[in-house]
Parts: structure tokens; C-alpha cells; sequence
């Protein structure tokens, strides 16, 4: 299976100089993957791999100084093997285990910009220290929809999607993929389990991947507890299942805002929760969406308010999971959660297109689920779970604020309209063209 960042990757070796690179995201979206198979393995002659989880022992290394060749010479003795580190690549696997092993990449910036030396974690923003300016960040989130038709889809469905085929036959061939992909989401051992059990009843199918999940997010309530530091793990989980929560009492339409109310007893302020929202944040197992309450404004980050924001799964088919929600029954009109299905999902999207904050706006009744800022206009995104084109928020944006564009994705082929774009759910991809 294929990741989108390998073209960063393969950008930063072909720097003359580089930093080393860090990779960050949750677990499990298959950041070691990424950097042994599909990087390591197809562009370099060999590749040296350090796991601190699997090999503590390996924190030795770094405790004498941390002198790039002495660490070298002995990272050679430590895998009895020898390393040319101008042409190979070293991966510290889990390097938030080791904190030596994090301060060391600010001397091999500095003293070896010639190696390629990567490193990746699953708890890299809750660092203490951090090398800041040594190290190229890149972020893995879970597999996005493109990534997933790519996958999963045959050539000539990854044909008509990737040259935006609007017909209505591309349409019946790609909408059953986007509830395929609501269901299975894109962990990439959900993705894989799909794939490989293709041939297996539908129901087993399923099954499979509906455990698989489960798993996944048993496995972050076990982190909670291990990584929680100085922040209560038990409030932690409270609020990681209160999105879920909040979903289930908002079932006429999307989540307004998050609040704070009754999730955690005798906290009810934002200031309560700061800290612990913070710790989910940064482990990237849920995203904020700031809500702008006034007439919105460029810069947008200027306007936000720091206790006003939606809160989002990092992947919509643990999402679903955590619903209950079958496949089939997200194929039916009615699904009372299926709003905030589709605004989890692009949300999702526009995050692996590397959005680092995102926005919506509201004002009494009215609501839109994304604004995008460009560099000189912003742009209102109304998000419809079903073909209903009717938009009554966006008309009320429209009236008040006279966009140079709007955008709507639906559940339906749309229309050609460039200046107003009706664009099915399944093309969220073209919003990356707006980013800045």
C-alpha cells in the first residue's frame, strides 16, 4: 500500500544537506511501515533499524556522550554490521523511549548533515526537550480516501477519480467505495485485512476489520495509562470517549462545539480541560476545529477562541467502530449519525493534506462546517451527508459575507458551477488546490 508522503521522503534524501527527519503520528498508522519498506527498502542500499520498544537495551548507546561517530561506531557494534551512514539509512524506531537518543539528532543536524538518519515516535509532542530547528517534521496520519481507492480500487476506478470524473456511472462505481472506506477507515491493518479477505464472506469481512479495530483502540486506552505523565489517564479515556458521547446527543446535525459539561465530574471549564485535550492532541488522537462565532476575518487563527472548537476522531472508521455503525447501515439515507460521519471524514482529509488548523463558522442557526483560507479570500465549505443540495447556512454565509466562491460536498454527482462547486464527498481532494 502506497503513502502520499513518500514524496516528501524521497525529497528530503535527495537533499545535499539535510536534517535529520522525524515522523511523527498515532499508532498503528504505519509510520515504521512507511520508513523501512516503502523508503528504506526501495531507496537505499541498506537499512539499519533501531527499536527502542523492542530493544531498550539500546539506550546505552547514547549514555557515554552523544558524539555522532562514537555513536556510529557503536550503533555498527551494537547491530554487527557495518554501516555507511552517507549511504544508507539509520532508523531510530520509537525514539521518544529514549531521550538521549532525541538530543543526539541536534548533533548529527549540526556535525553530520550527510548521513540519513530518520526517526519516528507515537508520543514525540509529549517530549520534554525537544531539538527544535535540527530536525525535519513530517506528520503520517491514517490512510486518506486517495490512498485508499488506490489501494483498494482497480485501475480503472483509480482512473476516473484521480481526472475527477463527474458522471453518473463514475459516481456508482466510487460512492460504494466512500461507505467501504466510512466502515474500514484508514488504519492500515484495516485496510490490509479488507484487501487480503476480499474473497471471504462480506460478513466476515467485517468482522475481521470490526475486531481489528477494536483492538486499535483498546491498545490507546492501554497507552493512557503509560504515556499519561503528569495528566490523569482515567480523564484522559473520559474525554476520548465523550466525543462519541457528544455525537450520540447531536443527532439532528453536526456537533456545534465541544462541551465541557458532565464529561469529567466537578470539571466544567475549558481550563479543566486544557491540559487533557492538549495530551490528545499531541499524540494526534483527536483534532480540534476551531469555531468562529463572528464574521469571519483573514487571519482566521487571529479570530479563534482557544475554548471554542469541535472535536474529531483521528480516523472515521474507528469513529464508526466506536458508533457501532455497520456498513450496511451507513449505506441507507437515514443514518441519524451520518453528518457527523462525513464531517469527521473531512476533516481527516484536509488534515493529510497538511492543514494544520481548521476552522468553521457560526452565527444563531446557521453553521458552516469548513472555511478555507487562501492567500487572499476565504472560501465557506458546507458539508451534506446526503444528495439534498440545499444549503440553508451557506445562503445565509452568501448574504451576509458575498464569498468570491463557495464550495458544498454531497453524497451525489453535483454540479459544474465554478464560482458555487457542488462536489461529491468522494472529491474532497480538490480542496488541496485552495490551500495556501
Amino acid at each position: 500500500m502506497q503513502r502520499q508522503l513518500i514524496s516528501q521522503l524521497i525529497a528530503w534524501k535527495c537533499q545535499k544537506k539535510r536534517k535529520p527527519l522525524l515522523l511523527d503520528g498515532a499508532r498503528q498508522v504505519g509510520k515504521s511501515y512507511l520508513l523501512k519498506e516503502l523508503f528504506g527498502r526501495q531507496h537505499f542500499p541498506r537499512v539499519h533499524v533501531v527499536d527502542f520498544l523492542r530493544t531498550p537495551e539500546a539506550y546505552q548507546l547514547f549514555e557515554q556522550d552523544l558524539n555522532p561517530l562514537r555513536i556510529l561506531n557503536d550503533l555498527s557494534l551494537f547491530l554487527n554490521r557495518e554501516i555507511d551512514a552517507e549511504n544508507d539509512l539509520i532508523i531510530f524506531d520509537e525514539i521518544g523511549e529514549c531521550s538521549k537518543a532525541v538530543q543526539a539528532l541536534k548533533f548529527i543536524a549540526e556535525e553530520q548533515p550527510g548521513w540519513f538518519v530518520c526517526a519516528s515516535g507515537s508520543n514525540i509532542g509529549l517530549l520534554d526537550s525537544f531539538p527544535v530547528g535540527k530536525v525535519h517534521g513530517l506528520t503520517l496520519r491514517p490512510m486518506n480516501f486517495e490512498e485508499f481507492i488506490q489501494a483498494l480500487g482497480s485501475k480503472q476506478q483509480y482512473s476516473v477519480f484521480a481526472a475527477v470524473d463527474r458522471r453518473e456511472l463514475v459516481h456508482q462505481q466510487l460512492w460504494p467505495l466512500l461507505l467501504d472506506y466510512f466502515f474500514v477507515g484508514g488504519m492500515p491493518e484495516a485496510v490490509a485485512s479488507w484487501l487480503a479477505s476480499k474473497d471471504l464472506l462480506l460478513i466476515e469481512r467485517r468482522r475481521q476489520v470490526r475486531q481489528i479495530q477494536k483492538d486499535i483502540l483498546l491498545g490507546y486506552q492501554r497507552d493512557f495509562g503509560k504515556y499519561a505523565g503528569k495528566v490523569n489517564a482515567l480523564h484522559i479515556e473520559q474525554v476520548f470517549n465523550s466525543v462519541v458521547g457528544q455525537l450520540q446527543k447531536n443527532v439532528e446535525a453536526s456537533v456545534k462545539r465541544y462541551t465541557f459539561k458532565q464529561v469529567i465530574e466537578k470539571k466544567r471549564t475549558y481550563r479543566d480541560f486544557s491540559n487533557i485535550i492538549d495530551w490528545l492532541e499531541k499524540t494526534h488522537l483527536l483534532s480540534k476545529c476551531y469555531v468562529i462565532n463572528q464574521p469571519p476575518a483573514i487571519p482566521l487563527r487571529a479570530m479563534r477562541k482557544e475554548s471554542f472548537f469541535k472535536l474529531f476522531y483521528l480516523d472515521v472508521g474507528l469513529l464508526c467502530c466506536e458508533l457501532g455503525i455497520t456498513e450496511s447501515v451507513l449505506a441507507l439515507g437515514d443514518v441519524v449519525y451520518k453528518g457527523p460521519i462525513v464531517e469527521n471524514f473531512v476533516q481527516n482529509e484536509l488534515l493529510s493534506y497538511g492543514m494544520q488548523e481548521t476552522y468553521s463558522w457560526s452565527e444563531n442557526t446557521a453553521e458552516i462546517e469548513f472555511i478555507l483560507e487562501s492567500a487572499q479570500a476565504l472560501i465557506p465549505v458546507e458539508v451534506k451527508a446526503g444528495s439534498n443540495t440545499k444549503a440553508k447556512s451557506l445562503q445565509s454565509f452568501k448574504q451576509r459575507y458575498n464569498p468570491a466562491q463557495t464550495i458544498k460536498l454531497i453524497g451525489a454527482v453535483g454540479g459544474t458551477n465554478e464560482k458555487d462547486r457542488v462536489l461529491p464527498l468522494y472529491y474532497t481532494n480538490q480542496l488541496r488546490e485552495l490551500l495556501p
